[in-house]
């Protein structure tokens, strides 16, 4: 059924540094697996991470080797008759490696939705809405830069929702940061801060409380991914927002943390999740249990990104917006037609699979000599 596999590792700088509290990105590496089937159709994922192993246990070199040596011997060689045969073939041989499951199922599912010429969002149940509403991080770090950013983004109309990383400093600095961002920009905008599992629980009850009384509206993964109990407290102790993010792998891990309510939203990315297939269940676990869900990213590039707005799509709602910026932080194009923002969020494409088409000579341009 398929005929090759191929994996490039692209460096891509940003427009500028990008701070968090484990690394400060200049550049982006993205690693892009293109598949082409027995009939010549093409399909494109994506694998990125944040800070190579800074934030997870997959690299961008561990990606590409893995779907190399692993990945494409199973794809190529298998009598399986459709994606889910596949994708349970893939499950069963390879343990872990949630990021580069994530690239072959999106090649997969975009060459099937090719194949049916209907988009990505229709393979996957059909979309509820056209476009998806994005924030934008303001993470330059300086309080007066993060004001005058916002307040352009605004006036642009491309973003009216912002979330701040913060953890690497202290708790009183990091919140006298954002209190001040948020008085500035008063009610034209949404505030949300993401603590990436820095904060111990005394200073989460410390943070959290001056954080919900200036007017914040959203706390992300506020302590470590294996403080489920700690989650859990500070979700029935506060009434600001707490999302889980990286305590999130997957459906299995999304069933847990439903079953004890540890969060009240949750942050549904593909490449955590393990594919677009597993986000899609995280997502409904969340609705049944009566959890919000939230679009989140790996600050992937344009695949990656119009891969997780597919399915975003079709969630029955997205109360707190999505993540899919990070394009828009990238100097270089991969793409013949940008993807589109306006009105404070992104367009999904209506044409078949991903609906993007990939400059193959830009690609080459910045792969990884």
């Amino acid at each position: 059924m398929y005929q090759s596999v191929e994996t490039f590792i692209l460096d891509i700088p940003t427009i500028r540094p990008h701070k968090l509290p484990m690394t400060t990105m200049q550049v982006q590496t993205l690693v892009l697996v293109k598949i082409t089937a027995a009939d010549g159709t093409v399909g494109w994922g994506e694998a990125t991470t944040i800070g190579g192993l800074g934030y997870g246990e997959e690299s961008p070199e561990s990606i590409k080797t893995n779907i190399d040596t692993y990945f494409a011997p199973l794809v190529l060689t298998s009598k399986a008759k459709n994606i889910a045969q596949l994708r349970k073939l893939i499950n069963q041989s390879i343990n872990g490696n949630r990021f580069a499951k994530c690239a072959v199922q999106t090649a997969l599912l975009d060459i099937w939705a090719k194949q049916l010429n209907l988009p990505l969002s229709e393979v996957l149940g059909g979309r509820l809405r056209d476009s998806v509403p994005v924030l934008w991080v303001l993470a330059s770090g300086d309080t007066d830069k993060d004001i005058a950013e916002a307040k352009a983004m605004i006036e642009k109309k491309r973003h009216n929702i912002f979330k701040l990383k913060i953890g690497a400093k202290s708790v009183k600095e990091d919140v006298a940061h954002v209190i001040a961002i948020k008085k500035a920009l008063g009610d034209s905008a949404s505030i949300r801060v993401d603590v990436n599992r820095a904060w111990s629980e005394l200073e989460c009850i410390d943070g959290i409380a001056k954080l919900q009384d200036g007017g914040i509206d959203l706390i992300e993964q506020p302590c470590a991914i294996n403080q489920i109990d700690t989650l859990t407290r500070l979700t029935k102790r506060f009434d600001v927002a707490i999302m889980a993010d990286e305590v999130l792998t997957g459906p299995d891990s999304a069933y847990k943390l439903a079953k004890c309510h540890a969060a009240d939203v949750f942050a549904v990315k593909i490449e955590q999740s393990g594919g677009l297939l597993e986000a899609c269940e995280v997502a409904n676990i969340a609705r049944l249990a009566g959890i919000d869900v939230y679009g989140g990213t790996m600050l992937e590039g344009a695949v990656g990104t119009i891969a997780s707005a597919h399915v975003f799509s079709t969630f029955e709602s997205l109360p707190y917006a999505t993540e899919l910026f990070a394009p828009l932080l990238l100097t270089k194009e991969i793409l013949t037609t940008p993807l589109v923002y306006s009105d404070f969020e992104l367009q999904v494409p209506k044409d078949a699979g991903l609906g993007i088409e990939i400059d193959e000579t830009k690609v080459k341009e910045l792969t990884r000599k």
